[in-house]
């Protein structure tokens, strides 16, 4: 194993100092979440923590259920207030047992293609195994239920990238290493597009070869 073991706090700490240094959040302009095993649990950041600065006292326990604090082991519940967008999360873990992990983060190209009115384009074989494809959910108010509804409404169908049109992206998957590379997928499949958009050549960007989507369609086993 190359990626941090053990206690998914750890990884999720690991993820969030990751995507700081490489510039795809501000500080605290993001939320992290995992599920717990065997528990119908998440850790999830408190509200207002900087992604770089995490550490286990940063995550608070949160039942799927009923979104309240959860005994985790025979300690009660630390006293943290979850992150604002603990809606989302939930709703996002409700709609897809599959998902393990949930990623939110505010990646500046991605979003300046948002509000340019761009989608981002699938152009390399990496871009295509992690990301498959990208919606974009139209805006809502961050932290409200109605983002967090259509958002996993939209997720339900597997998609696992998704623009929060005007505020960010969420990305999944079953492990807290995949969620990462997804996002930083996300961000480097957006900055390609944009430096297509820069040189007036957007119209001349290829998309991922149609027989290596095929490929991936066929078969799950694809590494790349």
């Amino acid at each position: 194993m190359n990626y941090v073991p053990g206690d998914l706090r750890d990884q999720l700490a690991h993820v969030g100092y990751d995507v700081v240094q490489a510039g795809l959040v501000c500080g605290s302009g993001g939320n992290l979440s995992a599920r717990i095993p065997d528990e119908e649990a998440i850790w999830i950041t408190a509200s207002g923590a900087w992604l770089d600065r995490l550490s286990r006292a940063s995550f608070a326990p949160v039942r799927v259920t009923d979104g309240e604090a959860a005994v985790i082991g025979a300690l009660p519940p630390p006293r943290i207030e979850p992150s604002s967008e603990l809606a989302l999360h939930l709703a996002l873990y409700r709609a897809r047992p599959d998902v393990n992990a949930v990623v939110h983060l505010h990646p500046q190209t991605a979003l300046l293609l948002d509000a340019l009115g761009e989608h981002i384009r699938i152009v390399t074989t990496d871009h295509a195994y992690y990301l498959r494809r990208v919606s974009t959910v139209p805006f809502r108010l961050p932290g409200t239920t109605e983002l967090a509804a259509m958002t996993a409404a939209m997720a339900a169908d597997g998609t696992d990238c998704l623009v929060l049109s005007q505020h960010g992206c969420v990305v999944m998957g079953d492990t807290v290493e995949l969620a990462h590379k997804r996002a930083r997928n996300l961000e480097e499949a957006a900055a390609m597009t944009y430096q297509a958009l820069a040189a007036g050549r957007l119209e001349h960007l290829r998309d991922c070869p149609e027989e290596f989507l095929n490929r991936l369609a066929g078969s799950a086993a694809v590494s790349v």
